[in-house]
């Protein structure tokens, strides 16, 4: 998939991509430049869609759209920063399709910035 290769080259300090549909619950593409067990990989489509429309985010979604008179079917979470003790995660739920995200993983010393702009610049350029 040209997207997550793109991110993979692009991103700042990138060490993986990937896409993640999250309404088969599936890791569609990926590249990393290290070897991660099998079972890792399978279980970053479910984490990515605990985070962006796990039961909870999706009760909150929810009330907000009743309190305010939303009728869409978009969801509120479009991009999640994670850092962990050495990498800096960032998730992005493409624009035209809601339930496709991209995740590029970088080193901690990222300038996040830089990141969200170019991870933004290419999934535009992708437009999915």
């Amino acid at each position: 998939m040209g997207l997550v290769k793109t991110l993979r080259n692009e991103a700042p300090e990138c060490v993986a991509s990937g896409v993640v549909d999250m309404a088969t619950g599936m890791l569609l593409a990926y590249e990393t430049i290290d070897n991660h067990p099998p079972e890792v990989l399978d279980l970053l489509a479910g984490a990515t869609l605990d985070l962006f429309q796990g039961r909870t985010v999706v009760m909150i979604e929810d009330i907000f759209k009743e309190r305010r008179g939303v009728q869409s079917d978009n969801h509120f979470f479009q991009e999640i920063l994670v850092n962990s003790d050495n990498l800096t995660h960032l998730f992005v739920r493409m624009t035209e399709q809601q339930d496709v995200v991209a995740v590029v993983v970088c080193r901690k010393a990222v300038n996040v910035g830089m990141l969200f702009a170019q991870t933004r610049r290419v999934v535009r350029e992708h437009g999915l």
